[in-house]
């Protein structure tokens, strides 16, 4: 009944069908709308009739005489207008594709009919009440049968229950009618005997006896405190559970009446979302410390008062909000259909979105995109198992507006809360509030893509080295995934480029784009397994400099990767020098092959160079690993890309053999070929402090650095069930130190060899 209400006065304020017409009106043909019952007018004999004709004639001519007649017979009442059988159809056919038109459409839906815009107003909103009675009907039928089913069902439960004995005497299943609470008094009491002779037992043979409880055996999950500090006796190996699946909400699927509400709000959300976009002071305020904008939430409750803000915000959650704009190299109507598609949206952000679903389909619009409404499920990673992940079932919105004859495509993503109170939630709570992105056309195929992120996320302590990169907004703000969304644009753009030339033994352009797919499968897989995503444990290394290591087992047996155990180790190090500095060292093949600890002492030769981006660090490079044992029979290639953005950069390579890289190329499937990529991920990270290096620009302090996020892999063992030993881990560990190790003593060289050039250069 409440939802009812809600329904009709989320209508409009200017409503015309009262309760009392509804709840009188007997009319149940949905071709009419509803109208007040009216006495019917005297009858007229045919002698009459034949002059009332003649009246009405004359009286449309305008004649004075006959309207003086017919003001000697009874006032005659209000004529209703009855709409034609045509008129019916074309506004059923409309009402069908969008139950909720605007004004415009009201408008020009009227002009086709002939109709007056306040008509065609009623009858949408008395057939979307007569709709609404018709639902709750039929839903009323089947909560009545639902409900003659289970009192079916709790009679039969209790008449089996009368008969249940118990299997040892044959009596009732609790003799004597002892009470559960009465069971729990005696097995208190049981426990404090045992412990009394355990303590008696313990002064005869000199050593003390573990109670029950204390002889249970520890877990064998790989937990952070499972170890002791040092790895000094042998245990039993570690036993990762299985990846779990999503949130178990598998019946989230929004009713009828549930629908129309759903579609009121996207209206709510998305006029939210273009103002938010549009409006800067007082709603945006810009910090003139980090030049940021922030969001006025005083400001911002002042100017929304849909539902879903007017819940009282708890103290226990942090709200995040931001707002970018850049110009992509892509059209509005693919960008459109990536965010509409989920596996399409989390191909184009692999670091951003670790798993996405479309769990129902509301409304499809206008061809599946103009005004399709989806319920989604989407998880959010950073890409280091010290960030949780946040994961969310929220409702997305896709509407073509035209604003100050602009037109854009609006889609908004706006929370499910205000309809299922019980949904389970993720840990840490994440409440996305209506967020996404304005995407207006530019010429030559670019788009200007405005982007809000608002969102509130319950607060609990991250790891020190990610703090300030969560709570400033870069991990999941705006910037982050306009910045991403651009570099994967430019990606899309050379994958279906033809007049870029390509370096090396590429032989066709349809070679290409197959050895880039495979690239991109590469990244994807190398984002999802060093993150927190789909329930991965992790377990904290002991000893590891500022407790950043941290490693997990996985059970592989599925094509893609190496069948077995593999073994997965995650540090990230704060390294003092800029982002772009640790990626130029890292991408390129020549300076890395000084790391001994990544290249075994064996050269890199690049045989092939596919440019993806504006950056010439942007491109996916074929290396072959030059050592003794490569013969004609056996060469040991090497699959790398790297891309960087404003937000961050990855370096990511994966050994493969001549004969996957030859099935890559020439068509064939390449989701067979085994990948087990390791890689990098830097962030830049600009702290404002007291010390540091001044910006004379801002005026203010600013200490310039990078975090630097290591993912290693390997096979530990070709049998999936086999246990990890600590060999391994004590091994990949030490592994990981030393390239992290490495990596900063050859950026400190190269910086102190820069100053040393500089100087020359001053004294010259």
């Amino acid at each position: 009944m409440y939802a009812d209400c809600e329904a009709i006065s989320s209508m409009g304020g200017n409503m015309v069908v009262s309760s009392e017409t509804l709840f009188t009106s007997t009319f149940q043909n949905p071709n009419f709308t509803y109208l007040p019952l009216e006495p019917l007018p005297p009858m007229i004999t045919k002698e009459e009739n034949g002059s009332s004709l003649r009246g009405k004639e004359e009286m449309k001519s305008g004649s004075e005489s006959e309207l003086q007649e017919t003001t000697e017979q009874p006032l005659k009442k209000k004529r209703y207008h009855r709409h034609t059988a045509h008129q019916i159809q074309e506004l059923e056919a409309v009402f069908k594709e969008c139950p909720h038109p605007d004004d415009k459409q009201r408008k020009k839906l009227s002009q086709e009919l002939g109709l007056k815009p306040r008509q065609v107003k009623f009858w949408f909103q008395n057939r979307r009440t007569q709709m609404k009675a018709q639902q709750d009907r039929s839903e009323n039928v089947i909560l009545r049968a639902e409900n003659d089913s289970l009192k079916s069902e709790f009679y039969r439960l209790q008449a089996e229950l009368s008969k249940l004995v118990c299997p040892n005497c044959g009596g009732p299943p609790v003799p004597g009618g002892v009470s559960f609470d009465e069971l729990r008094i005696e097995n208190a009491r049981l426990g404090e005997e045992l412990e009394r002779v355990c303590a008696i037992a313990s002064r005869y043979i000199g050593r003390p006896i573990q109670t029950m409880g204390e002889l249970m055996p520890p877990s064998l999950e790989l937990d952070m405190n499972i170890y002791p500090r040092q790895f000094l006796e042998p245990m039993p190996p570690p036993i990762l559970s299985e990846t779990p699946s999503y949130l178990d909400n598998n019946n989230l699927i929004l009713m009828e009446e549930e629908k129309t509400i759903a579609m009121e709000l996207a209206m709510s959300a998305t006029d939210e979302l273009v103002k938010m976009c549009r409006t800067n002071e007082p709603l945006w305020v810009r910090n003139n410390k980090t030049g940021k904008e922030v969001l006025n939430l005083d400001e911002h409750s002042r100017m929304f008062h849909w539902p879903l803000n007017l819940k009282q915000r708890s103290s226990e959650f942090r709200t995040e909000a931001s707002r970018d704009s850049s110009v992509v190299i892509m059209n509005s109507i693919t960008l459109v259909d990536a965010f509409v598609n989920a596996h399409k949206w989390m191909e184009l952000f692999p670091s951003i979105v670790a798993r996405a679903k479309c769990v129902q389909v509301i409304s499809q619009g206008v061809s599946g995109t103009n005004g399709c409404l989806q319920l989604m499920y989407a998880e959010l990673h950073v890409l280091s198992p010290l960030v949780p992940t946040r994961e969310a079932y929220f409702l997305r919105y896709c509407q073509q507006q035209n604003v100050e004859d602009e037109t854009y495509w609006a889609i908004v993503d706006f929370p499910l809360d205000g309809f299922h109170n019980s949904l389970q939630t993720s840990f840490p709570l994440y409440k996305r509030r209506p967020s996404g992105c304005l995407i207006q056309d530019m010429p030559n195929g670019y788009s200007r893509v405005t982007w809000v992120e608002h969102a509130e996320i319950e607060e609990k302590p991250i790891h020190q080295i990610f703090s300030h990169f969560v709570h400033s907004g870069m991990a999941f703000g705006a910037n982050r995934w306009l910045a991403v969304l651009e570099r994967q644009c430019e990606r899309v753009a050379s994958l279906m480029a033809t007049n870029i030339p390509d370096i090396g033994v590429i032989p066709s352009p349809e070679a290409r784009k197959n050895l880039m797919r495979l690239s991109q499968r590469m990244i994807r897989t190398f984002c999802v397994n060093i993150s927190s995503c789909s329930g991965q444990v992790w377990t904290a290394v002991p000893d590891s400099t500022d407790d950043t290591v941290r490693i997990t087992t996985r059970k592989v047996s599925e094509a893609g990767q190496p069948n077995g155990l593999i073994l997965c180790a995650v540090s990230t190090t704060w390294l003092p020098y800029p982002h772009h500095h640790v990626f130029d060292l890292l991408r390129d093949e020549r300076r890395r092959a000084q790391l001994e600890v990544l290249s075994n002492g064996n050269a890199l030769h690049e045989v092939a160079h596919i440019a993806n981006g504006s950056h010439p660090g942007n491109c996916i490079s074929l290396l072959r690993i030059n050592v003794s044992s490569n013969s004609s029979q056996h060469v040991d290639l090497m699959l790398q890309e790297s891309c960087t953005n404003k937000s961050g950069s990855l370096v990511v390579y994966s050994t493969v053999d001549v004969d996957s890289v030859q099935l890559a190329m020439s068509g064939e499937d390449p989701s067979c070929i085994p990948l087990l990529p390791l890689g990098f991920f830097i962030t830049p990270m600009e702290l404002v402090n007291d010390g540091g290096c001044k910006d004379e620009a801002n005026g203010h302090n600013i200490t310039t650095g990078s975090l630097l996020t290591v993912g290693l892999q390997v096979l530990a063992s070709t049998i999936p069930s086999a246990k990890i030993n600590l060999s391994s881990i004590a091994a990949i560990n030490n592994h990981l130190c030393t390239t992290v190790q490495q990596i900063s003593s050859a950026l400190s060289s190269n910086c102190i060899g820069s100053c040393n050039e500089g100087d020359n250069g001053k004294e010259k």
